[in-house]
């Protein structure tokens, strides 16, 4: 695969990203593109490894290791470096409905698991993935295709996240009747109001809801089913329902002060701003404003990065990132071997612009939060913190202890929760009648994805809780494999 000499004469390129000082003060993607014969270059760095783990697509300590679609990795490298861009596209077409997202927000479990890594530098598989599909779109080899024929089934689709959309393309595909469903104003679901645009720009999600609708998808938005629709009135109109409303409630941090004005869930925080910036720019006001604010955002991961982004966009005047966890090292542990995900020490673009704006990486390592006070108006103003050590209690298990005298407060008027998620939101899954899992989320196994309710499916983050984008994508298309089986008899789909 690629130049079989390739990855001892070339080192890994990635394209430069804009200057984080300059990128702050506009919510466009940043990312600069390698050209053409530089890709190819890059393309020839994968190894002939002989059992590739790029495309395993396992979960090993926890962990996704390799792509969860089973990206055909090796083979559309081989093609870039030979070339070959529209052979590319159709074998990346293969196993990811939407490479577009991948490409640009996924972590890259496959870099992680790249053979090449082991002792070097891994190949460069997320840029040549958006890179190919990117030129799809330019070149238009990308394009409406609706099935040749309709089998007479309905199928509707709750949630237009990655998980729905995926579901949709696929079942479309076999020629059912598709209708998706989505609260929200726009479809994409996450992908269009839980990434910011500076991660990945709406044209991009909107573009692709827009072929999709072209192949035949119908998109109902502004409907809420539960709420607008009784939950009961699709499994009468419809001959499958499948489930892929997203793990959309926030983590809650419950200590005194909770209460207080200006504290709020990561998620209402960032959608407000995608949905304002979409609607007028900003003009209209609705969100909420990070403007000359000292901000401390809780938690960290993806989520907590789009708020430290966002807040500096919006001019604040300083941003703090409290992270529970300690800080990771700079190269893996003896315990983290290849090919698990590398739990490195990583700036991500939020704390690149922090960073480069105030001098020092916004995040502050094994600090919990105590206590929210307040000014004379109910507002937050302060933010009170202790330094914790994960220690083992009576039973082995790993608990925080704080640490005597380490008590600090922070000046704060916003503060954003990004802890995570705790699992979906109610509604459907009680009107429908669907077990839940342990931890809330609709009961259904992997790989069958059909719930206790017949007819009823779900899949994505709904199914598996709080996950990756690439994930979503797999169960989506996995569960439409299954409701087509259960419309047909048999099923044709990957």
């Amino acid at each position: 695969m690629g130049k079989p000499t390739g990855f001892l004469e070339y080192k890994r390129e990635v394209p430069k990203d804009a200057d984080p000082l300059s990128r702050i003060h506009h919510y466009n993607e940043f990312h600069e593109e390698l050209p053409e014969e530089r890709l190819q270059v890059q393309g020839s760095r994968c190894m002939d490894c002989g059992i590739p783990f790029c495309h395993s697509g396992k979960l090993i300590s926890g962990m996704a290791s390799g792509c969860p679609v089973n990206n055909l990795i090796p083979e559309w490298n081989d093609l870039v470096y030979r070339n070959r861009w529209e052979e590319a596209l159709e074998r990346l077409h293969k196993t990811n409905n939407f490479p577009e997202f991948t490409g640009r927000v996924c972590p890259a479990p496959c870099e992680g698991s790249c053979t090449v890594g082991l002792n070097g530098d891994p190949v460069t598989i997320k840029t040549i993935e958006r890179a190919i599909v990117d030129r799809g779109f330019e070149e238009g080899w990308i394009r409406p295709e609706p099935p040749k024929s309709r089998t007479g089934k309905k199928v509707a689709v709750v949630g237009s996240g990655p998980s729905g959309l995926a579901a949709a393309a696929q079942l479309n595909k076999a020629g059912h009747s598709v209708t998706v469903y989505e609260r929200a104003d726009r479809a994409g679901g996450l992908l269009m109001y839980g990434i910011p645009n500076m991660k990945l720009e709406k044209t991009v999600v909107q573009r692709r809801v827009d072929l999709l609708a072209a192949e035949g998808v119908q998109f109902i938005t502004g409907t809420e089913i539960g709420k607008d629709i009784p939950a009961s009135q699709l499994r009468e109109e419809y001959d499958a329902v499948v489930l892929c409303g997203g793990a959309t409630q926030g983590r809650e941090l419950k200590i005194e002060g909770r209460e207080l004005g200006g504290i709020h869930l990561a998620m209402e925080f960032l959608k407000s701003n995608t949905k304002s910036l979409l609607d007028s720019a900003h003009a209209d006001g609705e969100y909420i404003s990070a403007k000359d604010k000292d901000v401390v955002v809780i938690g960290g991961g993806d989520t907590g990065t789009d708020c430290v982004g966002t807040s500096l966009r919006h001019g604040c005047r300083s941003v703090t990132q409290l992270e529970i966890m300690p800080k990771p090292p700079v190269e893996r542990a003896g315990n983290n071997p290849w090919p698990e995900w590398p739990k490195v020490y990583k700036m991500d673009y939020g704390q690149e612009e922090a960073a480069a704006k105030y001098g020092s990486d916004p995040r502050q390592y094994l600090v919990s939060s105590t206590k929210f006070a307040g000014d004379a108006d109910g507002r937050v103003a302060e933010v009170h913190t202790v330094q914790i050590e994960w220690k083992k209690d009576a039973n082995g298990r790993l608990i925080p202890v704080e640490v005597p005298g380490s008590e600090r407060v922070l000046p704060a008027q916003l503060v954003l929760l990004a802890m995570g998620f705790t699992g979906p939101e109610n509604p459907v899954l009680e009107q429908l009648g669907v077990e839940r899992d342990d931890r809330t989320n609709a009961k259904a196994d992997y790989g069958k994805f059909a719930t206790n309710v017949p007819g009823v499916f779900a899949a994505g983050d709904m199914r598996r809780g709080q996950s990756l984008v690439v994930w979503a994508i797999n169960e989506g298309r996995a569960a439409a494999r299954e409701v087509d089986r259960f419309l047909m008899g048999a099923s044709n789909l990957p």
